[in-house]
């Protein structure tokens, strides 16, 4: 997936400057064309660890209110499948600011099966990542947005070790130049 086509699909789904996104995935590629994708569109996004629980992903959520979560199906993590749509559903059952959450199909259904984790996608909540970047027009995504240098670009949260996580927003400008 190319960064301006997931922002195409981003824009599609009604994301647009200011609005945020919560990215909660495993190490794979597509949570950096999630980024991008964030950055040009001009929606700041909170990259949320793959391994957090329900419960960690929920307050991050809530603390930026979130309207989009981007995530896969599940991973794998010490050879074992992680499951990380379960844990968003989980986590979005209790986020009143998501609209939308964007899945990408990183298992197969076997794999999901063998471990236990249903594949589910809630109907009018839950996107396909792969078919809502084929159905956009790649044009959508083409231009970037234009905004001050000041505009948050990312929030970067703490541990929450010692209590309720704290973010920091990174502006455009400002994080970029530094």
């Amino acid at each position: 997936d190319h960064p301006a086509r997931a922002a195409a699909a981003l824009r599609a789904a009604g994301v647009g400057p200011g609005d945020r996104v919560a990215i909660y995935m495993g190490m794979i590629p597509e949570a950096v064309v999630g980024m991008l994708a964030c950055a040009r569109i001009g929606a700041p996004h909170t990259v949320v660890f793959g391994g957090f629980a329900a419960d960690a992903l929920r307050d991050r959520i809530n603390d930026c209110q979130a309207k989009v979560v981007l995530t896969q199906d599940g991973g794998w993590r010490r050879g074992k499948v992680l499951p990380l749509k379960a844990t968003v559903d989980e986590a979005v059952a209790q986020t009143p600011s998501v609209e939308k959450v964007f899945v990408h199909r990183r298992l197969t259904d076997e794999q999901l099966a063998a471990a236990g984790v249903p594949r589910s996608m809630q109907p009018g909540r839950d996107v396909d990542w792969a078919e809502a970047v084929a159905a956009v027009d790649p044009a959508l995504g083409a231009e970037p947005a234009i905004v001050d240098a000041e505009h948050p670009l990312f929030i970067l949260y703490t541990s929450g070790s010692t209590g309720r996580p704290k973010g920091v927003e990174h502006t455009c400008a400002g994080y970029l130049a530094g």
